[in-house]
């Protein structure tokens, strides 16, 4: 019977430490915030920005030295293009210069003044481009047009200059070697399709975090002896009653948040969805629990609200760039990658795009889906162990306090002996 009954008391601290955990977050506005208010609404504003995936109708200047019958084809040829739009023309470099530096347009075409005679002398013609690289997607499509339009009109001249008598000899002579032009995965071939579904496991990630420590910090604050757990109290004996129900508090908003995330906000910005439910289930399981753990065992070390946002916006970035998704993954340095092994975001966002994205298998992602449960079952054991330090240390203290108050509560005794026998 006493075993039933540990097992039933055990229950009933873990339902009441639920409950106390699910007030405190209701309660608390800035945990609320970013356990509801941020993941269902940040998801949205990122992946409305960059829901057109690519950029058009990019504003260029048009340097032409040449002034010639083909310099201005390739100029028309530039602004006929759904990429480029030629605003402006400049007399020289220094005036193009300052209007990109005025921001009225976002690169330079500079056509040379032997451009016509180097073509058709049979030597080889060149167009300078000059780009603001602070915008990657602006500097693609300045770039990628003015080498598409160069491409077509080699394609025309080597075709003139051939003396072929048939539409398909030239077609050959031209082009001997053609090719289509499939994208895969990202299908639009923009920024959206192919980082946002990281950044979307790296908000469900940042947002527990931050969520979690600002419980932590508020549990503090509110504490007389800034203790994270309350001494006292008959509920809070157990560190893995504590753990438990602090742990299904939060993954009951979470494995919310975590369909929202992974399924909602795709299906309405129109994100490559190839994963089936059950690949989606089987990944954000472990992933919402690691983060969860990950984020108590984080939240231990949380002396002040305010730390946990300085110290989560501060590794946010970086976070992004180990998941080598927006940067490739060979080229980080070997120890890079190994910090990175310690974030659930790391291996959570590189199986969520396979899977969703890519359309891979359960099996092909099952070395990042280990990786992911061992990470859980890690942080659970650390959890439990500075959830036990905590525990132990707020008992010192306690107990501390208590016999400071037994030595003053001596000297007053003393005292008024002292008193009454003069």
């Amino acid at each position: 019977m006493s075993i039933f009954h540990n097992i039933y008391q055990g229950l009933q601290e873990l339902c009441y430490i639920w409950s106390k955990e699910m007030t405190q977050v209701v309660k608390d506005e800035g945990v609320l915030i970013f356990f509801i208010v941020v993941p269902l609404v940040y998801p949205l504003l990122y992946s409305w920005i960059y829901n057109n995936e690519v950029v058009h109708e990019v504003p260029v200047c048009v340097v032409d030295d040449s002034h010639s019958q083909l310099s201005r084809q390739f100029i028309r040829m530039c602004d006929a293009s759904p990429d480029v739009h030629v605003k402006y023309y400049a007399q020289d470099l220094d005036e193009a210069k300052s209007l990109v530096s005025r921001q009225l347009v976002k690169g330079v075409y500079l056509i040379p003044s032997s451009f016509e005679g180097d073509v058709y002398g049979l030597k080889q013609g060149t167009v300078s481009v000059f780009c603001d690289m602070s915008l990657m997607l602006t500097y693609k499509a300045i770039f990628q047009t003015a080498q598409t339009v160069t491409m077509e009109m080699g394609t025309e001249l080597k075709t003139k200059l051939g003396g072929h008598y048939t539409v398909r000899e030239e077609a050959i002579a031209s082009r001997p070697l053609d090719y289509d032009d499939v994208p895969i995965f990202s299908p639009a071939g923009g920024y959206g399709s192919s980082v946002l579904p990281a950044v979307l496991m790296l908000i469900l990630q940042q947002t527990l975090v931050l969520g979690i420590g600002l419980s932590a910090g508020t549990a503090r604050e509110e504490n007389p002896y800034r203790n994270l757990i309350p001494i006292g109290n008959p509920h809070y004996k157990n560190t893995f009653s504590i753990v438990m129900g602090k742990a299904m508090c939060y993954f009951m908003i979470f494995l919310v948040m975590g369909a929202w995330l992974s399924v909602a906000v795709p299906h309405l910005f129109h994100f490559p969805q190839l994963a089936t439910g059950y690949s989606l289930i089987c990944l954000m399981l472990p992933y919402i629990l690691a983060s969860i753990f990950f984020g108590m065992m984080v939240s231990c070390t949380v002396r002040y609200r305010e730390n946990v946002m300085l110290l989560v916006v501060f590794v946010s970035v970086p976070l992004l760039f180990m998941t080598g998704v927006s940067w490739p993954q060979s080229n980080i340095p070997s120890f890079w990658q190994g910090v990175s092994w310690l974030f659930p975001s790391t291996f959570g966002a590189r199986a969520f795009i396979r899977l969703n994205s890519m359309g891979a298998e359960l099996s092909d992602v099952a070395h990042e889906l280990r990786i992911i449960w061992i990470q859980a079952a890690c942080y659970f054991v650390l959890t439990l162990v500075v959830y036990r330090f905590q525990f132990y240390q707020a008992r010192y203290r306690a107990l501390d306090r208590l016999k400071f108050l037994k030595f003053l509560k001596h000297e007053y005794e003393v005292k008024m002996k002292e008193t009454k026998e003069v």
